[in-house]
């Protein structure tokens, strides 16, 4: 009996909040404008987020799991605009953007972020300022077509020297678990709970910001999402493939956290691994280790400003 009452109350939860996430969260969600131009991009449409009008443009690049890029990187955006032109893409599933058919590939990635930019209206050559994952996905542009990239500067960007073991097919399976507790709202509740709002309003987010990036967390996980996360060793093999050019300068900013702390599925130290992705690069390499987590840009918005400030400096 008491085993009945606890599964009919899991069974009543699950029930409201599939029931909440199919209509109040995703009715807030979709009230929200983009806060840019969507462009038609082959079989779907990108979001395309613009601040400031300066000489160089600067275009920044998400990692994975962040519901709503344009709003993530509000106070770096605001920051780097009052010198640069600054542009946000948003990646199929990613955002305001629309899911895609197209398999999510380096070379698609690098070949949508392209179509989106024309399309937009912002012309090359691009400072690629790339987070995690996406630094690899520049580094695979940049050995492409290396007229159109200016500098690329990697925010803890994922290494491109260092090729893991594929992901283990079971474990692949369980990443349906992540869109099971998105359809039953489970995120969306968990979400305003987990966020720190006084800690976010200190940084430099927005009332907006805040509110948007929760909601958006309750609907990050798509067909599009779980298909970049499972192919993270294929992009890294694609990109390690080429050779990174050499008149294409190169900044890392690595968070101290990920500096210092053993990741077990990575059997080299966090500080060979670093070592080993500065090499492949080459002598254009250059870095600095930041205070922070991996999300290195939410406390280092003045830093990474004045990196930015230094290195294109220098590249001219």
């Amino acid at each position: 009996m008491v085993f009945g009452v606890i599964l009919a109350v899991i069974t009543v939860c699950m029930l409201v909040g599939t029931i909440l996430q199919a209509t109040y969260f995703r009715s807030n969600k979709e009230e929200i404008e983009p806060y840019g131009q969507m462009v038609d991009v082959y079989d779907g449409q990108m979001h395309v987020y613009k601040m400031g009008s300066g000489k160089e443009t600067i275009v920044l690049l998400p990692g994975m799991g962040i519901g709503l890029p344009s709003a993530d990187f509000g106070p770096l955006m605001r920051r780097l605009s009052e010198k640069y032109t600054v542009i946000c893409v948003e990646y199929f599933g990613v955002g305001f953007s629309s899911q895609t058919q197209r398999a999510r590939t380096s070379e698609n990635y690098v070949d949508e972020i392209r179509t989106a930019l024309k399309s937009a209206g912002v012309e090359a050559p691009y400072i690629l300022m790339a987070h995690s994952v996406s630094s690899v996905y520049s580094e695979y542009y940049a050995a492409k077509y290396p007229d159109e990239v200016g500098a690329i500067i990697s925010l803890d960007g994922t290494s491109t020297a260092y090729i893991g073991a594929d992901m283990p097919g079971f474990v692949k399976s369980l990443l349906g678990v992540a869109k099971f507790q998105q359809a039953i709202g489970f995120t969306s509740i968990v979400a305003p709970i987990a966020t720190n709002k006084g800690n976010l309003l200190s940084i430099g987010y927005t009332e907006k910001e805040i509110s948007d990036l929760i909601y958006y967390a309750g609907f990050s996980m798509n067909d599009n999402t779980l298909e970049q996360i499972a192919s993270t060793t294929d992009y890294i093999k694609d990109t390690n493939k080429l050779t990174y050019p050499g008149n294409v300068p190169y900044f890392k900013i690595i968070s101290k956290k990920t500096y210092e702390t053993k990741n077990s599925q990575i059997k080299i130290t966090p500080q060979e691994y670093q070592k080993q992705h500065l090499a492949r690069i080459g002598e254009q390499a250059n870095y600095e280790i930041l205070e922070g987590t991996h999300f290195i840009y939410l406390n280092n918005v003045e830093r990474i400003s004045e990196i930015t400030d230094e290195f294109l400096s220098g590249v001219k």
